[in-house]
């Protein structure tokens, strides 16, 4: 073996990738179990990609056999039916995990410098995440697919000038028709995967070039031994593989049970609507996209002008790339930043799942207003961040990890 090894090093950087990734990469001692949610975020885009290509064995991207190849795979095809859960359950499992990562960098401050470029190549798989996931929604080609895909198209339209020729463009003809499943279809399976795999590369590459932050928010790289290993470090294998082996039993146990049990989780997973085949004549009475996007979803509605609308959908989304420059705070932990940052991120997630739920909803002037409100919040939120983080009070930060 060790032979061979010599023999693969000599032509390709094995060992040396197995080295500085995993066994000599030394990551802090005090992770907690919110560090999970990174490696199962691997973990769902392996089960995506594998799911996914045994899917397209028997779907059929036309409008005519979509819907029925849907029915298909659920009754005739061996396994087919888990193969459409693990894949529909695997796309909420997936923005569950990146948001509850998203929330871990913003509490501890994972996107402070060094680290910008870590935040934002997450960024953007977030925002190809969320392209994957539309063009994917649209292609069940059932009444909730259709009719959320023509607004969300539709959106384009409210750009001056171009608005018009660019929805034409994306939808490939005069209304959403096969072509326009037919594309989604082919950049849901090959050209936003290799760009998503491409991002990933790109995160733990930058990640491990800096190293990883910790609830601490300490560089451990600065405390050393004779041999340059960090003292409050200690290598990412074993110990955080087999760490993290324990959280992906749990939450196989938790996101099997769901696939088992309840796949639809009550219409927010699998939308009712979605069990009936597209009908560009009957338009459902309420018309939502799946729940990961409506929070910006609520933010757009709360907006009476279109235009206006789209543009802060847009910004909701755009303001989080330019977060490490909006925070001046000294510290990076919310254990040692002062208490008016610790209001505000409690304040930004409230609004957001409040966002989230009221899109979701039929519209009312009340839940209106309530979206509003939020959607102000939000914005405040970082729009107040270089103000209050640095006339903020905060704690000395220890000069070692408190373990």
């Amino acid at each position: 073996m060790s032979k061979f090894m010599e023999w693969v090093d000599a032509r390709f950087p094995a060992t040396k990738m197995w080295e500085d990734h995993l066994s000599k990469y030394y990551a802090p001692k005090n992770f907690n179990f919110l560090y999970f949610f990174g490696s199962l975020a691997l973990l769902v885009l392996v089960n995506q990609i594998v799911t996914g290509v045994w899917l397209t064995m028997s779907f059929t991207p036309s409008a005519e056999e979509a819907f029925a190849s849907v029915e298909y795979i659920m009754r005739d095809v061996e396994y087919g039916w888990i193969l459409r859960y693990l894949h529909s359950t695997g796309a909420s499992a997936f923005f569950i995990v990146v948001y509850l990562h998203m929330f871990r960098g913003l509490l501890y401050g994972s996107y402070q410098k060094p680290r910008e470029l870590v935040w934002i190549f997450g960024m953007l798989i977030y925002l190809a995440l969320m392209a994957e996931a539309f063009m994917g929604y649209l292609l069940p080609w059932g009444q909730m697919s259709y009719w959320g895909a023509q607004v969300i198209i539709s959106l384009f339209g409210a750009i001056p000038v171009i608005g018009a020729d660019l929805t034409q463009w994306i939808r490939g003809d005069y209304l959403i028709s096969g072509i326009t499943l037919n594309r989604f279809f082919a950049l849901h399976v090959i050209a936003l995967p290799i760009v998503i795999l491409g991002l990933v590369v790109l995160h733990i590459l930058a990640l491990h070039e800096v190293g990883s932050n910790n609830p601490d928010g300490v560089d451990i790289k600065k405390k050393k031994d004779e041999n340059g290993i960090p003292l409050d470090g200690i290598p990412f294998h074993p110990y955080y593989t087999v760490k993290d082996i324990a959280g992906v039993v749990v939450f196989l146990f938790v996101f099997c049970a769901v696939v088992f049990f309840f796949p639809e989780m009550g219409g927010y997973f699998l939308e009712k609507p979605n069990f009936e085949q597209a009908n560009a004549f009957k338009t459902p009475e309420h018309i939502a996209p799946v729940w990961y996007f409506t929070p910006f979803y609520a933010i757009l509605r709360a907006i009476p002008d279109k235009l206006l609308g789209v543009i802060a959908m847009g910004a909701a989304i755009a303001v989080l790339f330019v977060l490490p420059w909006l925070d001046r705070s000294p510290v990076r932990s919310m254990r040692y930043k002062g208490w008016l940052s610790k209001v505000w991120l409690l304040v930004f997630c409230i609004s957001f799942v409040i966002l989230g739920v009221l899109g979701v909803l039929a519209p009312t002037p009340g839940r209106t207003l309530l979206s509003q409100v939020c959607t102000f919040l939000y914005f405040a939120y970082f729009i107040l961040m270089p103000f209050y983080t640095r006339l903020e009070k905060t704690k000395p930060v220890p000069e070692r990890v408190t373990g």
